[in-house]
């Protein structure tokens, strides 16, 4: 989704930045302002966390990654929701499944720091 669309993504999660009432943007690490180019970077940073580092903090960015997004979706999609519906609903879809993806990932955390990820 990033490497396919940089311009988006980057403004989803500048979007979702200054929207969402939680540590997330820290913890996912993004510059401020996160242009397409940095955005990529951290993307790129991320997974390589998951095979050079810590399994568990990099599964943790990621999730926080993901809320950051789903929260930029929900608001633009709020934005987006009298005046073209199909965008709207386009950035409902991708929010929810960030938000899934997030969910999903700080659970793989969890499980990863008891030794019970299988």
């Amino acid at each position: 989704m990033v490497h396919d669309d940089p311009q988006t993504a980057a403004l989803v999660y500048e979007r979702g930045r200054v929207q969402i009432p939680s540590a997330d943007p820290v913890i996912a690490g993004a510059p401020v302002p996160a242009g397409p180019d940095e955005l990529v970077a951290l993307v790129d940073r991320i997974l390589r966390g998951v095979f050079e580092g810590d399994f568990a903090g990099a599964l943790d960015r990621a999730a926080s990654f993901c809320r950051v997004q789903a929260s930029g979706s929900t608001h633009l999609a709020d934005d987006y929701e009298l005046t073209v519906p199909d965008r709207a609903t386009a950035f409902t879809t991708r929010a929810l499944r960030l938000s899934t993806y997030a969910g999903d990932l700080s659970a793989c955390a969890a499980l990863w720091r008891v030794d019970a990820l299988t």
